[in-house]
Parts: C-alpha cells; sequence; structure tokens
C-alpha cells in the first residue's frame, strides 16, 4: 500500500480546508455536463468533479484526486461504488478524520 500521497477524506463543506492538497469524497452523480461530473456530496452540498480520461458512471463514485477553488475536485482515480451507498455513515467517516481522530487518517 502506498503510503506516500494519503488523501484525506472529505465532504463539500470539509473540501474548502484542503485545498490544493489529495483528497477522497463520495459523491452523488446528477448529471454530466461537458466533461465535468456534477454531483451531491455525502453533506447535501454540489460537488464538481473535473477529469482529463472518461470515467465509468454509475450513481455513486468515490473520487480521489486535488481540491480546487469552487467546490471542485480534479479527479485521478473515480471508483464506481454503485446504486446505493450509505452516505450518512461516510460523511461521518470523513467528519472524524479531520476530527479527534485526524492522527489515524493522515
Amino acid at each position: 500500500m502506498d503510503t506516500s500521497s494519503p488523501a484525506a477524506f472529505v465532504n463539500a463543506e470539509l473540501l474548502k480546508m484542503h485545498v490544493g492538497r489529495r483528497v477522497r469524497a463520495l459523491v452523488q452523480v446528477m448529471r454530466i455536463e461537458g466533461g465535468a461530473i456534477m454531483g451531491q456530496s455525502t453533506d447535501g452540498q454540489q460537488l464538481t468533479i473535473r477529469s482529463s480520461p472518461a470515467f465509468p458512471v454509475s450513481n455513486f463514485i468515490e473520487v480521489i484526486g486535488i481540491a480546487e477553488i469552487n467546490q471542485s475536485i480534479r479527479a485521478e482515480i473515480c471508483t464506481d461504488f454503485g446504486d446505493k451507498c450509505d452516505t450518512v455513515a461516510y460523511n461521518r467517516l470523513c467528519q472524524l478524520a479531520n476530527g479527534e481522530y485526524k492522527s489515524l487518517f493522515l
């Protein structure tokens, strides 16, 4: 397992704390516009996923990439999470990973 470039677990609210750094986020795909995925973060806010390569898209995807301003992520890796996902649990994981248990994640 490569630990040289960890990706922080984030939701849309936490994304702004990590601009310019590698992050991972779960997104519910709402629509695709001109190569960008518009989706809903686990905290209910909108995120834009920008990507160069064409990724397979289902209802839920986990994206690893670089956090950018304006609630967007420049995607490097995109993983299909299927049609159903526990967004509440993933959102809680984001909160824990950026709160009292941060040392366990980065």
